[in-house]
């Protein structure tokens, strides 16, 4: 019966996250809601960015600190240890929800482009980047990496083993091809507006604090993994293995 209770817990947590994932799609794209990230404000101006930066807060502690290894280990004293990534997918999903259900539209627009040529390339870009992210959890595992695939293992009554590291494909371009992904999602757009610009700065700059921290993180479970960084860029294609540095640099996924 845990068993069982573990796996229908493990792909409940997965279609949460699947719907989440589908309505960023139209939250961050301007398409088919009311009320995404481009929409008519609401609040003052100050009040719509106090919020905006306490749901971004909010998402980024979420997401960081319960990537953490220290912090699995004392979780996983509450959690089964089946259990513990579909519970880190379903709460990231929630504060994202969170973010959707509150996100305060503020309205001045830092940018618009009208042309059909210019709105054709930043949508194609801003596809681009969801199929990039896609594709890059599945290169990795992408059923370990949203809690399937140790819930299913559980469920089997079979241990679970870590996931080799390995670099196919697009990890031999870069080192982070689901972060470029959300680099694209996030500064693709034909219409940007100032609460868009929060948003996108707000989380590129979560973005390089993360690397920071997952990197120090797979270099205690992969040594290789050092040299790996010396060879292959963070982000930017073919500008050799450089460390992302400025933000977070000396303080190193989810």
């Amino acid at each position: 019966m845990k068993r069982t209770l573990v796996l229908l817990y493990g792909v409940a947590c997965y279609a949460v996250f699947f719907a989440t994932f589908l309505y960023a799609i139209a939250f961050l794209g301007n398409f088919l809601i009311d009320n995404a990230i481009d929409a008519a404000p609401g609040r003052g101006v100050g009040q719509a960015i106090a919020i905006n930066i306490g749901l971004l807060a909010v998402f980024a502690l979420q997401h960081s600190i319960m990537a953490r290894p220290a912090f699995k280990r004392w979780w996983t004293q509450f959690v089964p240890v089946a259990a513990e990534r579909s519970t880190y997918v379903l709460l990231s999903s929630l504060a994202l929800i969170l973010l959707f259900a509150l996100w305060q539209p503020i309205g001045a627009v830092i940018w618009q482009v009208d042309s059909a040529l210019g709105k054709g390339l930043l949508y194609a870009g801003y596809a681009s980047g969801w199929i990039l992210l896609l594709t890059s959890t599945f290169l990795i595992n992408h059923f370990d990496l949203f809690g399937l695939r140790q819930s299913w293992l559980y469920f089997r009554g079979r241990p679970y083993t870590d996931i080799a590291f390995r670099t196919p494909s697009l990890y031999k371009v870069v080192r982070h091809p689901l972060y470029v992904g959300w680099l694209l999602i996030f500064w693709c757009t034909p219409t940007m507006t100032a609460a868009h610009l929060l948003f996108a700065l707000m989380t590129t700059a979560y973005i390089l604090i993360a690397i920071q921290l997952e990197e120090r993180d797979l270099i205690r479970a992969f040594p290789e993994y050092a040299s790996y960084r010396r060879r292959v860029p963070a982000l930017i294609p073919f500008t050799k293995g450089r460390r992302v540095t400025g933000l977070a640099d000396g303080v190193k996924q989810s």
